[in-house]
């Protein structure tokens, strides 16, 4: 099946952070990710479940990687675990840090217009830990080595 083939998943916003996201997937440091229960239902999308590919879009849209979901977990929020953080690839050495980074995320202008202005997270929110393989990389969108 061929990246145009697949379903797009998109990592965070356009922008600098979706850029950072992209660069640690196509560069095999991002292997997991997290996301709000809350946003799969208000969107009526159903959970990643394992064996779901789909294509990685970059910030201009473009299709640059495919990845295979290999795990989800539905946790509380403070429940999240070291390994998934690290394994987040945006250079967390703790689960807080990590916290910190997601509710910065989380509680953004964006994700406000999107969940409402009273939008927050807490130790009970649930959280989607998913993790994933990288399975294929456009080669224009490949990293210099």
């Amino acid at each position: 099946m061929s990246l145009e083939d697949l379903p797009v998943v998109e990592f965070a916003f356009p922008g600098p952070l979706r850029d950072q996201l992209v660069a640690a997937i196509l560069s095999g440091a991002k292997t997991s990710t997290s996301g709000l229960v809350l946003g799969y239902e208000r969107e009526n999308e159903p959970l990643p479940e394992p064996g779901r590919r789909a294509a990685v879009i970059d910030s201009e849209g473009r299709r640059v990687a495919a990845i295979e979901v290999t795990e989800v977990r539905v946790v509380r929020l403070a429940d999240v675990d070291l390994q998934h953080a690290l394994d987040e690839g945006e250079g967390y050495r703790s689960v807080a840090e990590w916290r910190v980074g997601h509710e910065d995320f989380w509680h953004s202008a964006e994700m406000r217009e999107e969940m409402g202005p009273d939008f927050t997270v807490a130790d009970d929110t649930l959280v989607v830990a998913e993790r994933f393989r990288l399975v294929e990389v456009d080669q224009a969108a490949a990293p210099s080595p």
